[in-house]
């Protein structure tokens, strides 16, 4: 075991946390369109069954989420992209 000395833990390499980050960036912008569109095709569906209409605020609910969900995806890689 070079350079483990007993009592010492080994210091973290930073460099190893910023391979990962655009990795978690990705999954939790994954995980957050998935929620948004199921949540907008929901409440899309609930109006379309209170007003009576057939799949009309169900579709453009749910593209609403997709858009919007891009939308902040882009902002926030246009950000990333100005701070390297």
């Amino acid at each position: 075991m070079k350079g483990y000395q007993i009592g010492k833990k080994p210091k973290a390499d930073p460099e190893q946390f910023r391979k990962f980050s655009g990795i978690f960036m990705l999954s939790a912008w994954g995980i957050a369109m998935v929620a948004s569109s199921f949540l907008f095709l929901y409440i899309g569906y609930l109006v379309d069954e209170i007003l009576g209409t057939t799949p009309n605020f169900m579709l453009c609910s749910f593209f609403l989420a997709i858009g919007l969900c891009m939308w902040r995806l882009y902002k926030e890689a246009k950000e990333k992209s100005k701070k390297m």
